[in-house]
């Protein structure tokens, strides 16, 4: 059973940091384009940023381009993201997904569609106070 378990959510002051982790198991992902995406209350799961199977090439949504930064890690098969500079705005469900194509790059418009992602995990919460 594949699996996707997001981690290092929590509480910080805007401003602050936060990384977050998420590691797949029940299979490998070492070939897969993997992304993260973000719900606020009331609001629909939005992009957030996607990674290309070896880390080469990545994609940000412009309210995280410069604070935010995606990496990979297939040897733990484990996804991070770090973020800088927290705003209350990024308060949210943080969530990981993975294609399940081998080597499909990271381009724009399809990366940032939820429907690129054939797996997604339960998400951690991410709140930033003023």
């Amino acid at each position: 059973q594949v699996q996707l378990n997001e981690s290092g959510g929590g509480l910080v002051q805007a401003g602050g940091s936060l990384r977050l982790s998420c590691t797949a198991s029940g299979r490998t992902f070492s070939s897969s384009a993997l992304a993260w995406f973000r719900q606020a209350p009331g609001k629909e799961r939005e992009f957030v940023a996607a990674i290309n199977w070896n880390g080469e090439n990545t994609y940000y949504a412009d309210s995280v381009k410069g604070r935010f930064t995606i990496s990979r890690d297939n040897a733990k098969n484990t996804i991070y993201l770090q973020m800088n500079m927290l705003k209350p705005e990024d308060t949210a469900v943080y969530y990981c997904a993975a294609n399940r194509s081998k080597f499909r790059p990271v381009v724009a418009a399809r990366s940032m569609s939820m429907f690129e992602y054939d797996y997604w995990g339960q998400g951690t919460q991410v709140t930033v106070s003023s």
